[in-house]
C-alpha cells in the first residue's frame, strides 16, 4: 500500500514555517515602520521628505507591498487551518496550561489577530486612502504629496482616532510577543538554560514597538505636540513621476 507525501504546507511543520516566515516578514515591516514614524519628532520636512523618498522608487514600493499582501493572506489562511487543525485534533480543552506565562498572550491570539486584521483597514482608510472622515485628513492638490506630517496631528488630535490607535498598538504588541516566542520554540529554541533570556527578549522587543508606535499619539492627543504649530502653504512637495499621492510612512 503506498502512501502519498503531504505537501510541505499540508503538514503541522510545514503550516508552522509558513506562519513564521510571513510573520518575520511583517515583523521586519513593523521594525522599518515604526522607525519611519518616529521621524515625526524630526519634524515636519523629514517626514515629509521621508514620504516622498519612499514614493520617488514606485517599483520598490509596490513590489514591498505585494510582498506584504501575499505574507498577509498565507499567514491569515494558515492560522485558520492551525485552528481548525487544533480543534479536531483536541475537541476537549486540556484540564491545566502547561506554559503560564505565555497563556494570556497564547489565548488572545485569535482575538489580536482578528483586531490587528481590522485596524490594517482602518489604518489604511485612515492614513493612506484619506477616506475616514472626521479626522482632518487633507487631501493634496493634483501633482502634490501629502502632508502626512500634519495629517498625523489632525488626526491623533482626535481622541477616538487617537484611542484605535493606542489600542490596536497594544494587541500588536501581544501579537508580537507570543509570535516571537513561538517563533523560538519553532526553531528549537527550547531550554531551561535559555528560556528565561528568550522570553525576556520577546518581551522587550514587544515592548519597544508597543511604546515606539504609541509615543506618536501620546505626544500629539495628551503633550499638545505639532498642534501649534501651522503647516506650510508655501513650496509645496510635488511628487515623482509615477507616484501615488499617500503617505508612503504608512503603507500595509
Amino acid at each position: 500500500m503506498s502512501t502519498r507525501a503531504l505537501p510541505l504546507t499540508g503538514s503541522t511543520i510545514g503550516k508552522k514555517m509558513v506562519m513564521a516566515v510571513s510573520g518575520f516578514i511583517y515583523f521586519g515591516f513593523v521594525i522599518a515602520h515604526m522607525l519611519g514614524n518616529l521621524q515625526f519628532f524630526a519634524g515636519r520636512d523629514a517626514l515629509n521628505n521621508y514620504s516622498k523618498m519612499l514614493h520617488s522608487m514606485p517599483g520598490v514600493l509596490w513590489g514591498a507591498r505585494a510582498v506584504l499582501i501575499g505574507a498577509l493572506v498565507a499567514h491569515v489562511l494558515t492560522a485558520l487551518s492551525l485552528v481548525r487543525q487544533n480543534q479536531a485534533a483536541r475537541p476537549v480543552a486540556y484540564a491545566v496550561k502547561k506554559d503560564v506565562a505565555t497563556d494570556f498572550a497564547a489565548k488572545t491570539m485569535p482575538l489580536t489577530g482578528v483586531t490587528l486584521l481590522l485596524y490594517i483597514g482602518y489604518h489604511l482608510a485612515h492614513l493612506t486612502l484619506g477616506v475616514v472622515k472626521g479626522v482632518g485628513y487633507q487631501q493634496p492638490e493634483a501633482g502634490q504629496a501629502v502632508d502626512v506630517y500634519q495629517n498625523i496631528v489632525n488626526g491623533f488630535s482626535v481622541p477616538w482616532c487617537a484611542a484605535i490607535y493606542i489600542v490596536a498598538m497594544g494587541a500588536l504588541s501581544l501579537h508580537l510577543y507570543h509570535g516571537a516566542w513561538s517563533l523560538f520554540q519553532s526553531l528549537g529554541l527550547n531550554h531551561p538554560r535559555y528560556n528565561d533570556a528568550l522570553r525576556s527578549s520577546a518581551v522587550a522587543v514587544a515592548m519597544a514597538v508597543c511604546v515606539g508606535f504609541v509615543s506618536l499619539p501620546v505626544a500629539v492627543m495628551f503633550l499638545g505636540y505639532g498642534r501649534d504649530e501651522a503647516p506650510k502653504t508655501s513650496a509645496p512637495q510635488t511628487l515623482p513621476k509615477g507616484g501615488a499621492a499617500t503617505p508612503a510612512s504608512h503603507q500595509h
